[in-house]
């Protein structure tokens, strides 16, 4: 086995919309502002009794359902997440509980940040291999909205909550990764003593706008394809300029890109698998077809995943 297929999606968004103009009541900021800089209009946050670990299992048992397995036969669960309900223990322990699946099975959670998904791909595909197990869950889910400074226009204009999961098997088919890290914690962060997100906005631009590019060249090249044969690229809803730029400097045309920025605004580690859900759920995204996923987030890290559905 040399890499991974993806059986089903599943995805789940909490019922509550916060519009550019609910934003206005609480910050200086307009919808125009917001969505001119951002491509942004409504994002979800939590309410009444949904949590992290609701969202997240919301998400799964759709994308268990849209897989046609039985659950019994999952044996690796991963989560990516730097938003869960607890420290400890783990949100993919909490899944493997609430989804009832076997006792023998490894269950952990990454936090790449908004690389989650991408990072996520990889280790389920290591631990699958490493367990020779029949199928894999993974999941990126993040409730941002208790990680964000209401009072501060830069990050909280930015980010929602939302849950999304794939599940998959081995798979002797095209696959090709690039993942990375240049330790940093300046750029991205949520830190004591107030547990919010921090972040340097130009600065993440320029990273991305600068580093994806090449991500996405370096993952075709190893896939052994071209730009043209990729089918559609769905990349880390950030932001829709940063999207526009890639794609010029990749010379593809935006419809190649999935883009629901404006649905969810900026979800994290359940960004990449909100926007594949969407696009395979709308028809987009068929068998056959040659997919590429980008991310990039804090600690600067990135990864790319070009597989077939």
């Amino acid at each position: 086995m040399t890499g991974i297929r993806i059986l089903g999606t599943g995805a789940y968004a909490p019922k509550k919309l916060v519009s550019n103009d609910d934003l206005a009541k609480i910050v200086e900021t307009s919808d125009e502002w917001i969505k001119q800089r951002t491509g942004m209009s409504v994002r979800h946050h939590i309410t009444g009794d949904e949590n992290h670990t609701y969202l997240a299992e919301m998400a799964a048992k759709e994308a268990i359902e849209n897989a046609g397995i039985n659950k019994d036969d999952i044996g690796v669960v991963v989560v990516c997440t730097v938003s869960a309900d607890y420290f400890s223990p783990s949100a993919a322990c909490l899944i493997q509980g609430r989804l009832g699946l076997s006792n023998d099975i490894i269950a952990i959670d990454i936090g790449a940040g908004c690389s989650g998904f991408i990072f996520g791909m990889e280790t389920i595909r290591a631990l699958m291999m490493a367990r020779n197990a029949k199928y894999g869950l993974l999941i990126g889910a993040e409730v941002l909205s208790k990680k964000m400074d209401m009072t501060d226009r830069s990050t909280c204009v930015l980010f929602g909550d939302g849950a999304a999961a794939v599940v998959v098997e081995p798979a002797d088919s095209l696959y090709s990764s690039v993942i990375g890290v240049d330790g940093d914690e300046e750029m991205i962060n949520i830190k004591s003593p107030d547990g919010y997100i921090h972040m340097d906005g130009q600065g993440t631009y320029k990273f991305a706008v600068a580093t994806v590019p090449k991500v996405i060249e370096q993952a075709v090249k190893k896939a052994n394809l071209t730009y043209d044969e990729i089918d559609y690229f769905v990349l880390h809803q950030a932001n829709l300029r940063i999207i526009e730029s890639i794609a010029k400097k990749v010379k593809q045309p935006m419809d190649k890109f999935v883009v629901n920025i404006e649905k969810y605004g900026n979800t994290s580690a359940a960004s990449v698998g909100l926007a594949l859900d969407e696009a395979v759920k709308g028809g987009k995204i068929k068998k056959g077809d040659k997919v590429l996923m980008c991310a990039f987030g804090a600690g600067r890290t990135w990864g790319a995943v070009v597989l077939e559905w």
